[in-house]
């Protein structure tokens, strides 16, 4: 396997116990660019969250060749953040770089540099010394890709990143994404948009019925495959790469 490549081999999840999906074989290849979709309860976030290694297997393996738990940024879902814990946007920007700080050490004059222009690219300059709490829904988001940029990681990985915010937003954020990959990064993020998924991304994982599949977009998503998958029925897969 190429070195940064992220391998399921038979891989099955089962939470409360109930199997969330089985059988699934795939890779995410080093610096590609890839969508998880599928219908609400298909196991997209708990496909990102068994890779980070925060739901355990059931069954099968994942492999991170030559990755490491610091080679790792993760973009949780925002509402899933509770916003009422008091920290202002300058430090949780910095919580980004906890791995360079440790558990009990202070940001460096260069680190809150990078933390200033972290804010600055995702044009949250002068949030700075704002509480969390204050900001709006976009200006959250924004925050939450300052803090991973913070995370200078291998593996971007995103749940939700684009839900619920406005066109310019959208677009500004997207932008981001579009230039961690042109930087070599490995690009992982669950996407209910399918014109967003078939204009940006090259490769998608679809989840249905407990199975996934993995591809190039344009042979995944076809209108039939999807009609099937989001309707609940198990999707005659077309042929794929995997």
């Amino acid at each position: 396997m190429i070195q940064g490549t992220i391998g399921l081999d038979n891989a099955g999840v089962v939470l409360n116990g109930a199997p969330v999906w089985q059988h699934v074989t795939g890779h995410f290849a080093a610096g590609s660019m890839t969508a998880i979709a599928g219908a609400n309860g298909a196991g997209k976030s708990t496909l990102l969250r068994a890779i980070l290694g925060e739901v355990p297997l059931a069954a099968g393996t994942i492999t991170l060749d030559g990755l490491h738990p610091r080679d790792f940024g993760y973009l949780p879902q925002a509402r899933k953040i509770d916003r009422a814990f008091p920290i202002s946007v300058a430090d949780m920007v910095l919580g980004g770089a906890w791995h360079r700080m440790g558990a009990f050490g202070g940001a460096t004059r260069a680190l809150r540099q990078r933390a200033a222009d972290a804010l600055d690219r995702v044009k949250l300059g002068q949030q700075a010394g704002r509480m969390i709490d204050a900001l709006s829904a976009g200006q959250f988001q924004r925050l939450l890709f300052a803090r991973l940029l913070m995370t200078d990681a291998r593996v971007m990985m995103l749940d939700e990143p684009f839900t619920a915010l406005d066109a310019p937003t959208t677009q500004d954020l997207l932008g981001l994404v579009c230039e961690w990959h042109e930087q070599g990064r490995t690009i992982i993020a669950v996407l209910h948009d399918m014109h967003q998924i078939r204009r940006c991304f090259p490769h998608v994982v679809l989840l249905s019925g407990g199975r996934a599949v993995w591809g190039e977009t344009a042979r995944i998503l076809t209108p039939a495959t999807l009609r099937q998958a989001y309707d609940g029925m198990q999707p005659r897969w077309p042929d794929t790469d995997a």
